[in-house]
């Protein structure tokens, strides 16, 4: 079950690179970047920011969010490209979740440094053009999209609340957003998550140990278990996208197993879709 046993302080961002039949994660905290092949040694690149998300371009490159900037990260030479400043101005807050939609964009949500209550936001960075969606958020999360492309999931782990909204052509939201799940209500809080082909939502539950899927409508349908309590954030990889990739983090733990800030290879009984590229202009 442990794909990776490198124990993350908070591990995040896992990222199926077809073209490298490898994933690819974040320690937010400890500012480094990895990057596994399925048959092969573990890579890993630092940054003097925090990293905690990243969207594919071609084989050798990968849009990469820090707590400052969107750069353009080599994957063959290591260096680094500024595309767009990220909340540069602000101190006081950092990148966190974030994804490629179907359309070539990619969304990133911010927190604050210190969990500041709603200090964050979500963004879309889409050709060359960085554009806040929402804000006053606290702890954005949940970042991912259907199949069709027509519609958008987010959270705010604070509230508990994974909210859905439509998208146009562009990819771009139209009309305002809607409570679709509401985990909160169950004492649950939802952190990374990914839709599979068939329009289900995985979510990672931090503090509950689980990934759980609910179907197109919002219903709970099952979940799967795993030995780390804080898991953070699922993908789907493998040669048929049905091994779901999940990392986790062992921050705050007073006592962390062995097994806190490993990331995880399970099966998952369902396909996901493949990862979506990045369009730079």
């Amino acid at each position: 079950m442990i794909f990776d046993d490198t124990a993350c302080d908070l591990g995040e961002g896992v990222l199926w690179h077809s073209d490298r039949s490898a994933v690819i994660w974040f320690d937010i905290l400890g500012r480094r970047m990895y990057l596994k092949p399925l048959n092969g040694a573990r890579q890993h690149w630092d940054f003097d920011d925090h990293v905690s998300a990243a969207g594919i371009v071609d084989r050798d490159h990968l849009l990469v969010a820090s707590s400052r900037a969107l750069s353009l990260v080599g994957l063959a030479d290591g260096s680094r490209q500024l595309l767009v400043p990220l909340e540069a101005d602000n101190p006081l807050t950092r990148s966190n979740d974030g994804r490629a939609d179907p359309q070539g964009g990619f969304w990133i949500g911010t927190i604050g440094m210190e969990g500041q209550a709603g200090a964050g936001s979500i963004w879309r960075y889409y050709k060359g053009e960085l554009r806040r969606l929402f804000e006053d958020i606290t702890i954005s999360n949940a970042i991912c999209f259907a199949p069709g492309g027509d519609l958008a999931h987010f959270a705010d782990t604070d509230l508990g609340v994974i909210w859905r909204v439509a998208l146009d052509a562009q990819g771009w939201p139209k009309g305002d957003p809607h409570v679709f799940i509401d985990p909160g209500a169950e004492g649950l809080n939802p952190d990374g998550a990914v839709i599979d082909a068939e329009g289900g939502l995985w979510v990672a539950q931090w503090g509950a140990g689980r990934v759980a899927r609910h179907d197109r409508q919002g219903r709970f349908d099952r979940a799967i278990d795993l030995p780390a309590v804080q898991t953070t954030c699922p993908g789907f990889g493998g040669a048929d996208l049905t091994t779901l990739f999940v990392t986790s983090a062992k921050v705050g733990l007073d006592g962390p197993t062995p097994e806190d800030g490993c990331t995880f290879a399970v099966e998952s009984g369902a396909k996901g879709q493949a990862e979506h590229r990045v369009i730079l202009g």
